[in-house]
C-alpha cells in the first residue's frame, strides 16, 4: 500500500512541468512583444526622419541591426513556445487541439525528449547566426587579415548549417 501511494506522488509530481510551460509561455509572449516594439519604434523613427528629409547618421546601420536583433527575439521566443509545447506534451497531455491542424501538428509534434532537444537546438543555432550577423554590421575591418577572418567564420556558419540540416527530412 505505501508503495502504491509512493508511486502514485511520484506519477503526480510531473505536473509540476506545468510551471515550466506557462512561465515559458510567457516569456516567449513578452519577448513577441518587446521585438514588435522595437520594430515600430524604429520604424517610426524612419519614417519621422524620411518626412522630414534628413537622415541621422548611420541611419540605415541602426534600422538593420534593430530589425536583425527583433528576428533574434522571435527567433528566442519560438525557442520558449517549442520548449512549452514539448514539455506539455511530454509530461502533462497531448494537445487535443493540435490533432485538428495537420500543418501545425507536425511543426509542433514531439514524440521524445530526443526530439525536443533536436527541435530547440537548430532554432538556437538560427538565433547565433542571426546574433553573428547583428554584431558583423557593427564591425570596422581593417585589413586584409580580418577581412580573411570575415570569410572564414561566414564559411564556418554555412558548413555548420550544411551539417545541421544534411540528415533533415525536407
Amino acid at each position: 500500500m505505501i508503495e502504491r501511494i509512493f508511486e502514485g506522488l511520484i506519477w503526480r509530481s510531473r505536473f509540476i512541468v506545468i510551471l515550466s510551460v506557462i512561465f515559458g509561455l510567457l516569456g516567449a509572449i513578452v519577448l513577441f512583444i518587446i521585438a514588435s516594439l522595437d520594430i515600430y519604434s524604429i520604424s517610426i523613427f524612419t519614417i519621422k526622419a524620411l518626412f522630414a528629409h534628413s537622415h541621422p547618421p548611420k541611419l540605415h546601420e541602426n534600422l538593420v541591426s534593430t530589425i536583425i536583433g527583433a528576428v533574434d527575439l522571435y527567433l528566442i521566443a519560438v525557442v520558449l513556445f517549442i520548449f512549452s509545447f514539448g514539455l506539455y506534451e511530454l509530461f502533462i497531455s497531448e494537445i487535443d487541439e493540435a490533432d485538428s491542424d495537420e500543418k501545425t501538428n507536425k511543426l509542433l509534434e514531439i514524440k521524445s525528449l530526443d526530439q525536443l532537444k533536436d527541435k530547440i537546438a537548430k532554432v538556437i543555432v538560427m538565433v547565433l547566426v542571426v546574433s553573428f550577423f547583428q554584431r558583423v554590421l557593427h564591425t570596422e575591418y581593417n585589413g586584409a587579415k580580418e577581412m580573411l577572418y570575415f570569410a572564414l567564420s561566414i564559411l564556418a556558419l554555412a558548413l555548420g548549417l550544411y551539417f545541421l540540416h544534411k540528415n533533415s527530412k525536407h
